[in-house]
């Protein structure tokens, strides 16, 4: 693919673009109606299993995904990962026990955990190295686009009309997207392979990816945060008398979209280590403000604080996965990426509700303990990454491992 300095925004990136804007709109518009529907069906003591089966799932599939991502292509991964959002959100008003909608709820996590894989392997191949985080960057607005107008659309569907209506519009969405892909994007992976059944033949080696630690380490420890809020948050807007519960998530999400437009670019231009130093030490900065919050004012000031310290910090651990990635393994290390962005995500929201408890008590503490974890990932960039002995040590153990 051409990778000439300057060109990022072709026919195929911009058609990429849209596709991942359909398909975050999709799922996510799913999401303010399954616990009302699941409870209608008896199961309102599951509802934490929504998320968390969903989560489970792409946790489990990445080393997959990562594997036929770098052997069958980039583009029938990210097909495969839009038609599952068209197949469940289908089977969705099919089933009627809590049983079958939890198994459902689990195969669905497939799409988030192929999808994403194949489509930032593909950007890294169709836009120079120099622009590679600006390129990531634009990816993810447009995800978070469709991650912001997605709940929107699905509540005002099921308002209007009812929730069949919505899950029928979900898959519409997502079938747009594999319609993208299938009409406007042509396979970058060279040498491809046909798929077989020994492709899912899953090795230790295919797991995890060590060229890519140091990444790994920074999305764990940043996205415990995000797990811990999500969980919390909601609570803690009743606590404050915030009628809209999701408020806090539209400023967040406003923040992030803003910040994307040019967090990119800086990473290209500044490198990605120190946009990293800097969006982590913020995002901890803005769980602190949340500690220490008593009006909504305050909370909301800590939701656009962590909005941007996200979008600075979601395009420059992406590029710095591939940058540091064996480039014919490029699937693989986003794989071991988004394995530590499910964990961080899953341990932040079990951990978050333990020690909430459910107890206004405890928001503070909560809150406290998620800040410093946090700010763990700027201890690590500033004190053991540029570690220059440990740099040295950890680069003789890849050198004799690529051996």
């Amino acid at each position: 693919m051409d990778q000439s300095p300057g060109k990022v925004y072709t026919f195929h990136f911009i058609m990429l673009c849209l596709s991942n804007a359909l398909f975050s709109a999709s799922f996510n518009m799913l999401l303010p109606e399954l616990p009302a529907y699941l409870t209608r069906m008896g199961g309102e003591d599951y509802k934490g299993y929504i998320l968390a089966l969903f989560t489970l799932m792409a946790g489990l599939s990445r080393p997959f995904s990562g594997k036929l991502t770098d052997t069958i292509g980039r583009v029938p991964v990210m097909i495969f990962g839009a038609l599952v959002c068209v197949v469940c959100s289908l089977l969705y008003p099919l089933v009627s026990s809590v049983g079958a909608f939890l198994l459902l709820r689990f195969f669905h996590g497939f799409s988030t955990g192929f999808k994403p894989t194949g489509t930032a392997a593909y950007v890294s191949d169709i836009v120079p190295a120099t622009r590679r985080a600006e390129a990531m960057g634009m990816v993810g607005l447009f995800s978070t686009i469709g991650l912001a107008l997605g709940p929107a659309i699905g509540g005002y569907i099921s308002a209007i009309w009812n929730i069949e209506v919505m899950f029928q519009v979900s898959a519409a969405f997502a079938l747009l997207s594999v319609v993208i892909l299938v009409g406007g994007m042509r396979e970058t992976l060279e040498n491809k392979q046909g798929f077989r059944l020994s492709t899912l033949s899953i090795s230790k080696s295919e797991i995890f990816e060590p060229l890519v630690i140091a990444p790994v380490i920074i999305t764990f420890l940043t996205y415990l945060s995000y797990g811990a809020l999500f969980t919390i948050i909601p609570d803690f807007s009743s606590h404050l008398g915030i009628e809209n519960k999701g408020l806090f998530f539209t400023f967040f999400t406003a923040a992030s979209i803003g910040i994307r437009l040019v967090a990119g670019k800086v990473s290209d231009k500044y490198g990605r280590v120190p946009i990293l130093k800097i969006s982590s030490f913020t995002m901890a900065i803005a769980v602190f403000l949340l500690a220490v919050s008593h009006t909504p004012a305050m909370m909301l000031t800590a939701a656009i604080i962590y909005g941007v310290s996200v979008g600075l910090n979601s395009p420059a651990i992406t590029a710095w996965t591939i940058d540091l990635g064996h480039p014919q393994f490029k699937g693989r290390a986003l794989a071991t990426m988004y394995i530590a962005m499910e964990v961080g995500i899953g341990l932040g929201a079990y951990l978050s509700a333990f020690i909430y408890h459910n107890d206004a008590r405890f928001f503070a503490v909560t809150f406290y303990s998620t800040a410093v974890m946090t700010l763990l990932a700027s201890v690590y960039l500033v004190f053991i990454y540029h570690n220059r002995k440990l740099q040295v040590m950890w680069r003789f153990v890849q050198m004799r491992r690529i051996r």
